[in-house]
């Protein structure tokens, strides 16, 4: 049975809190979202037929800044799964300590198929919809599954042709064209690559005899592959959606690159390299130094926790390992980078274009991934030594910051009126 998502994230945030003897007027205050918004998204199909779609935004909180997170489209969407999502997002913020809060969106429909103006329907029904609550200083969406700069662009436009005026700041994730900002695409990959190292750093692993497993190979699994690849990394098995591909010897990525690159849909589905196939789940439990889930949430199960092999698991999707998982691995001894830390670097990058936007003022690609390496090594770094001191394994230990920092601001916020 699959696990309540949000239950998920109350338990997480529960352990936190109780290490850091919250004060009792604020702590009710973090377990529930400021607002939640459900819509109803009617979209007139290609065949003339209207279809009824649900969708939803969820602002965790703004005690620190703007509330941010990403927009899916998936056919499994729920609230609950929202709401998980944007509470993530706030200690996510948090913990990399950039000024935004926390939300989330989407819309529970199967964009594999609909066409492509279908989607562009369905995105600016949703963007009316849900504009009540967004704006640059309120709530400023990014792309997420499913969801692209192509994506970002038509709420853009959406947002800027009701307002009468040009609202680049509206979203990140845009396409450089439309404002958005060099090295965000990769963002998240790079991010999972460079907490990857410090952690192979810390356990004094080499990195060019360190063995990886990427299961989700999308925007952020494929771009932290071919990073830690670059890194000296052996890559030695991947996946997505379709099915998996594996060889002890290490995987051509250059020639499962150029296969996705023109593949239906994007997908691994069909590849003749030199692997094996493997599925999803099996994917998981291979011999391997790091695995990194980044698909979709509860991956890792009790189950698979009891076989996994990993001596480290880079968290590069949302909530991939379940509160009963994490309590094995950490029984077992594997070292679990959390995703509220490594999968940051997409936010950490859209407070860049965020910012570049508002004073229209552009960086290079080497200042953006400048400044992302600081705040991703000066983030791991906090997390690693405030974990070592307070006896903590990684995610309780981010957690306790994150929360801490939301926590702080409150109090010295205080409650309106």
């Amino acid at each position: 049975m699959k696990n309540n998502l949000f239950s998920m994230a109350l338990e997480q945030l529960d352990i936190a809190a109780a290490k850091l003897d919250l004060n009792k007027n604020i702590y009710p205050i973090l377990r529930q979202p400021e607002r939640e918004l459900t819509v109803s998204v009617p979209v007139v199909m290609d065949d003339g037929q209207v279809e009824v779609f649900t969708g939803h935004r969820v602002q965790y909180s703004s005690v620190r800044g703007p509330c941010k997170g990403g927009i899916r489209y998936h056919p499994d969407v729920t609230l609950d799964e929202v709401k998980a999502l944007a509470a993530w997002m706030t200690w996510k913020c948090a913990v990399v300590n950039i000024p935004f809060g926390g939300a989330k969106g989407g819309v529970r429909c199967d964009p594999f198929k609909m066409s492509k103006e279908e989607l562009k329907r369905m995105t600016r029904r949703y963007t009316v919809m849900v504009m009540p609550i967004l704006g640059p200083k309120r709530d400023i969406p990014a792309p997420d599954v499913n969801t692209n700069a192509e994506v970002m662009g038509w709420i853009m436009d959406t947002v800027s042709m009701f307002t009468g005026q040009t609202s680049l700041e509206i979203v990140t994730g845009k396409s450089i064209d439309l404002g958005g900002s060099l090295g965000r695409r990769e963002a998240t990959g790079r991010g999972v690559m460079i907490v990857t190292l410090n952690t192979l750093k810390k356990l004094n692993m080499n990195s060019g005899d360190a063995t990886i497993i990427v299961q989700g190979y999308g925007n952020v699994g494929s771009i932290a592959a071919n990073l830690l690849a670059q890194n000296g990394c052996k890559v030695v098995a991947v996946s997505d959606v379709s099915g998996g591909f594996y060889n002890s010897k290490g995987l051509d990525l250059k020639d499962i690159n150029e296969y996705v690159s023109t593949s239906k849909n994007h997908l691994l589905e069909g590849y003749k390299g030199d692997a094996e196939p493997v599925s999803n789940e099996e994917i998981l439990v291979l011999d391997a130094d790091v695995l990194i889930p980044a698909a979709l949430e509860n991956q890792i199960t009790e189950n698979i926790a009891k076989n996994l092999k990993a001596k480290v698991i880079t968290e590069g999707a949302n909530g991939p390992t379940s509160p009963e998982a994490d309590k094995i691995l950490e029984d077992r001894g594997v070292v679990v980078i959390p995703d509220i830390l490594a999968n940051a670097g997409g936010v950490v990058t859209s407070y860049f274009e965020w910012v570049q936007n508002i004073q229209s003022f552009f960086w290079n690609i080497d200042e953006v991934n400048r400044n992302l390496n600081r705040i991703m090594n000066k983030s791991f770094e906090e997390v690693w030594s405030f974990s070592k001191e307070k006896r903590v394994n990684l995610r309780t230990g981010a957690y306790m910051l994150g929360v801490d920092r939301v926590a702080k601001a409150l109090q010295q916020r205080g409650i309106f009126p």
